[in-house]
């Protein structure tokens, strides 16, 4: 009997920190998750503010190797512009891996136009493209995002005959 309860004491102090960690990645992917609501509601002021929310004061968007990145504000900014010309955007979650304090996130971005995209007017067709986006998290925090979005696909569905 003392075997027993020695055994199950030593596994409960090994689960423990197990089940922490594995609240912390749901808690981190629910964090990251709430990025794609925001997406998929651009116009929403309280998916705006979540958003806000759930990122660092200093958060960077970064999309390419100029090395620009977007702020916070700059994306809501964009994305409030976004949801006048995509008002149907939908921005869909088909995988998410975690890998130490990254989340990598394969999604689906869906959406019909209702004036030119990037000089493209696609005359009411939709599109639907593939991203690829690594978020570092710290502390709870969405702190960097590198993203990677096939909009060159967009306007070959959009012009698209």
């Amino acid at each position: 009997m003392k075997t027993t309860s020695t055994f199950l004491a030593a596994l409960a102090f090994t689960a423990a920190p197990l089940m922490a960690t594995a609240t912390a990645f749901a808690d981190d992917k629910a964090t990251v998750a709430s990025f794609y609501e925001y997406l998929s509601n651009p116009g929403s002021e309280s998916h705006a503010a979540t958003f806000k929310g759930n990122v660092s004061s200093d958060w960077q968007s970064v999309g390419d190797y100029s090395g620009k990145f977007k702020t916070a504000d700059q994306l809501i900014g964009q994305l409030s512009g976004f949801a006048k010309l995509i008002p149907d955007m939908n921005w869909a979650i088909e995988e998410m891996l975690v890998a130490d304090n990254r989340i990598i996130v394969r999604g689906r971005a869906t959406g019909t136009p209702n004036g030119p995209l990037f000089g493209v007017d696609g005359k009411g067709k939709s599109f639907e493209i593939m991203s690829v986006d690594i978020h570092t998290l710290e502390g709870g925090k969405i702190t960097k995002t590198y993203h990677v979005e096939d909009w060159a696909g967009a306007l070959q569905q959009l012009s698209a005959n």
